[in-house]
């Protein structure tokens, strides 16, 4: 086996063991070092709800690359012209959100594992209508060696059609939003609601199916990431940089207040959901 520092991400996850990482939602110069001295093997670059332009997209993802942290990159809609622009900037792996029907997922695997090829060529090897010449076959898989192509899933109509979106050939992994996944449920930020993680369970469990790797998302405490590994979890998304520095500023400036005897005011948890 290959020395861990030397596997790629889509390495380290074929294999089966956690990888470790954080949303960046600020594009801060000094956030690679610090993510590297934290020990993160990934970054999750948001552009779904976040607004990063494609340039601090670019310099983000170069900068992460440089201090050997993959950079993944959810695009704003599931487009893959968008997933070529991300991959184009340095996005080692793109995540497309909201993705319900087989097309989209084809796309994303389009985007991400078939670039350069595009339009109806594409279209015909996608969905093998026809064979791609062995040359060709070869220069694609080694121009696109590495790339990971990630489907969030986060709703009903992916939850129904779940083994049809896992089963499509190319997909690596799978990203859960829980935010957007419990409101499609009707149950709002409901996270320990037995539908809620019921819906949770039977992802993780059908992508353990389908080999692919699957995390979810949370800004909330470290337990929570346990237990959700304790059930499969392997891709660790944990919080983002806005939330960490707000969760202990907060804890600290309570704690150095209260030590003046001013009052204090209540734990405001709200940071931006990705």
């Amino acid at each position: 086996m290959k020395n861990d520092h030397n596997m790629s991400l889509l390495e380290k996850i074929k294999s089966g063991r956690p990888v470790y990482g954080t949303c960046i939602t600020s594009p801060a110069p000094m956030w690679p070092a610090v993510a590297r001295r934290a020990g993160l093997d990934f970054v999750f670059l948001d552009t779904e709800h976040i607004p990063l332009g494609r340039v601090e997209l670019t310099q983000l993802s170069q900068a992460f690359k440089a201090m050997g942290i993959t950079p993944i990159v959810r695009i704003p809609e599931p487009n893959p012209f968008l997933a070529c622009q991300a991959i184009d900037g340095g996005a080692v792996g793109v995540v497309a959100p909201y993705l319900e029907t087989v097309d989209q997922v084809m796309e994303l695997v389009g985007a991400t594992k078939y670039r350069p090829l595009k339009g109806e060529l594409l279209t015909r090897y996608l969905y093998n209508q026809e064979p791609m010449p062995a040359g060709l076959a070869d220069y694609v898989a080694a121009y696109n060696a590495g790339q990971l192509c990630i489907a969030n899933i986060e709703s009903v109509p992916a939850l129904e059609r779940l083994d049809d979106l896992l089963s499509v050939n190319g997909l690596d992994g799978v990203f859960i939003g829980p935010h957007d996944l419990s409101i499609s449920l009707g149950l709002p930020e409901q996270y320990d609601h037995p539908v809620f993680e019921d819906a949770v369970r039977l992802i993780i469990q059908k992508s353990k199916q389908y080999g692919l790797a699957v995390g979810i998302h949370f800004s909330l405490a470290p337990e929570r990431q346990i237990r959700w590994m304790e059930e499969g979890v392997n891709l660790v998304i944990h919080s983002s940089d806005i939330a960490l520095l707000g969760q202990r500023l907060q804890n600290d400036m309570r704690i150095i207040k209260a030590a003046q005897g001013e009052s204090v005011m209540a734990d405001n948890p709200s940071f931006p959901v990705v």
